[in-house]
Parts: structure tokens; sequence; C-alpha cells
């Protein structure tokens, strides 16, 4: 099997933010988004703003639909710089946030899991490709109450993909430990920091990706699941690291959602810069450094469980570090790839969050503060993702 790759330009940016729709009186998952989109599409039609693609086919900023009709997906266009596309994800904000205001009493957050709703409480996005995911996956899919963020980066030549792939794996555990937030499933506080990263993983073809030696190999692994049934073809591969033809990028899929702008911001330059950094060094002939895949899982693990409190597993002579100190001086490494692509603000905010803490461990501690009352927490998140300011309300910085 022949899969194409698209030309794309080395470095451009796109992201796709997954949030959660509740009810503002009780804070449990409402299933309006079909309404939502419903408008937006009448919207589109009159206005010609939130197209899909423009006329030469290019993909543009617009809202989406998820596996449950409690979510919509904000998808950016393709950028030079972070910052355009952070700007069009809030435009697609508002233009949600409108509708919801229109149409009843909701609010928006962003969080790997919510606190307390039940997965039987929910309704099913009536699509094909879902359908058919629920009838194969039954209850692990049902269960897939979960939001994250997905950062694309252009790969300009096909045979940097898988390397660049192979190199980031060693970053896992600094992405999902930054991005944590989902430490509640279904009303119970499950001691990990990030347990969607675990959930996620149950899905067949999800979780980290098999050494692949190049593209060759990417095409017969695809060639064998389709002739097998596993799936109809390569975008139903969902490694939290993963290539995507279509566009020419590295897709990034491994963090849990987050509430807040600045903190999309953030995390996206940390990964436009881990690409570039390693782009740059191919193109150089060096040969990208590469953990033992016995390391990438132990480090996945590490993160979901302890957080920003992890030890990570860092160089294949089983060097150990406190994944914030590694991320410090991660951050301090790409200053001059940042400066090159324009995304130093944000790039330096990966520290505010560090300083600020992750969001797993201010949703604990406002649960702490309302004796384990969890309304609090998704009030919490709402207030968080309307404000804008990530642990404003819950002690930030005390972690």
């Amino acid at each position: 099997m022949q899969i194409g790759y698209a030309r794309s330009e080395r470095s451009t940016v796109g992201i796709e933010w997954e949030l959660a729709i509740v009810d503002r009186a009780t804070g449990e998952l409402a299933s309006v988004a079909d309404r939502v989109l419903a408008d937006l599409a009448d919207e589109t039609a009159a206005t010609g703003v939130g197209a899909a693609s423009g006329p030469d086919g290019e993909p543009l900023p617009h809202v989406t639909q998820e596996l449950l009709t409690n979510t919509v997906e904000l998808v950016s266009g393709v950028h030079r710089r972070v910052d355009g596309a952070v700007a069009d994800l809030q435009a697609q904000v508002e233009r949600v946030r409108a509708v919801l205001d229109r149409i009843g009493d909701y609010e928006l957050l962003c969080a790997g899991s919510h606190p307390y709703s039940q997965w039987y409480d929910q309704t099913l996005t009536d699509k094909p490709r879902y359908h058919k995911l629920i009838e194969r996956t039954r209850w692990w899919g049902r269960n897939m109450m979960i939001w994250g963020i997905h950062v694309h980066v252009g790969v300009d030549d096909r045979d940097k993909a898988l390397p660049i792939l192979d190199g980031l794996l060693a970053y896992i555990p600094h992405l999902q430990a930054l991005s944590a937030s989902s430490p509640y499933w279904a009303g119970v506080e499950t001691g990990y920091a990030s347990n969607r990263a675990l959930m996620f993983q149950q899905l067949p073809t999800a979780g980290l990706p098999y050494p692949l030696a190049d593209w060759a190999a990417y095409e017969r692994y695809v060639d064998d699941l389709v002739r097998t049934g596993v799936i109809d073809d390569h975008s139903e591969v969902r490694w939290d690291i993963r290539p995507s033809p279509k566009w020419g990028t590295i897709e990034v899929r491994v963090c849990d959602g987050v509430s807040t702008a600045a903190e999309i911001g953030a995390i996206a330059a940390l990964v436009q810069c881990l690409v570039d950094w390693m782009a740059e060094r191919l193109d150089q002939g060096d040969t990208l450094p590469v953990l033992q895949p016995w390391y990438v899982r132990e480090n996945k693990w590490r993160a979901a469980r302890y957080g920003l409190d992890a030890e990570i597993i860092t160089d294949v002579a089983g060097t150990e570090r406190l994944v914030t100190d590694d991320l410090r001086d991660l951050v301090t490494t790409l200053v001059p790839v940042a400066e090159r692509l324009g995304c130093e603000v944000e790039l330096q905010s990966v520290r505010r969050m560090l300083d600020a803490g992750a969001s797993y461990q201010r949703q604990l501690r406002v649960a702490a503060a309302a004796d384990g009352d969890l309304t609090a927490v998704v009030a919490h998140l709402a207030r968080e993702f309307r404000d804008g300011s990530p642990g404003a309300d819950a002690g930030a910085g005390e972690a």
C-alpha cells in the first residue's frame, strides 16, 4: 500500500482544541453540540465565516463534531506562528459561546476528563465511523469521555517524519505532565495526574507508536491493519504521536485538554520548537537519539501517574531526572529555535505553567478546599476557561 504525503511548509503549525459543554446549574455534561453545530452551519452558509476550507482547498479555522454530542472541536488554520493559530481558536471560542448563550444556560470547559459525569448518560454523535468504533470497542469506547489538544507541525520531507516521531517519544512525559488535567473519573479520584492517558490507550491502534524503520515500513503496517479489518485507512491509527500524511505533518496527540489559550499556546510552541529543532539536526546529517521503547512506556506511565512530580528517564543510559527540571532546561535549549519561529513568548509560558502548577494540581486543591465537592471543580474549570487565567481560584503556586 502506498500512502501519499502532502507537501507542507516546514514548521508550520495548526492546533485542534476539544471542548466540553456543561450545564451551568449542575455542572453535568450537556449533549447539545448538534444544536451548536447546526447554528454554526447556518451562520457559515449566510456569511462564509467558519468554512472548513478556502477556495483553493486550504484548511481554514472551523468547528467540528466529535465522538460524543457533549463536545465540539475547534480547528485552527495553518500558520507559520503559534500566535496566529491560537488567535484562530480564540475566535472560534467566541462563536461557540455566542451560540451557547442563545440556546441555553451552558458553559465551556477543557480538561482531560470530566470530574463526575457518567458515560451512560452521554449521547453518541450519529456518524457511521463513531457507531463502528463503539460497536467494536463497547464499554471501553463508551467510556471515552476525554478531551485533548492536538498540535500539527509541518515536516517538509516525508522521510524526516518517522525519525522526528521517534525522537519526540523522549518528550512524551514532558508534554503529558505539563498538560495533565484528568485526576478524576466518573466521580472518583484516581490517584493519577492523567487518567485520560491510560484510558485512551485501551482503544485499538491508540497509545504509543511502534518502532518503524522508514516510510515503507509505515505503509506495510497500515496495509496489514487494513487487510485484516482493523482499520479502514491510516487516519484510524490513533497513536499518541503520528504522521498525518493528508497534511504533511507530525501530529502530537498525547496532551490532555488545557483550560486557557495561554496554556495551549505554550504547549504548541514547545511542540513546534521540538519538531523544528529535530528537523534542523536531520538536515545537518545528525542522527536523532531514540530512547528504548521500554523506557518510553515507563516514562508515559510515570507522567500519567505522578504528573509534574514524575522522575523520568532522559537517555539511553537510564539517567533519571525530575520532569520539571528537565522541562526548564529544555526551554532554555529551545530559545534560539523559538526566536527563529517567532514563538519565544509562548515558549516562555511553559515556565509560567510550571510555576502555576498543572491543571490536575489545581483541580485537587479546589476539591480539597470544597471538602470533596466536585461541582466546585467543574465551576473552577469553567471559570478558568472563561477568564483565561489558570489557577486564579486554586491557590496557584502552592504546589
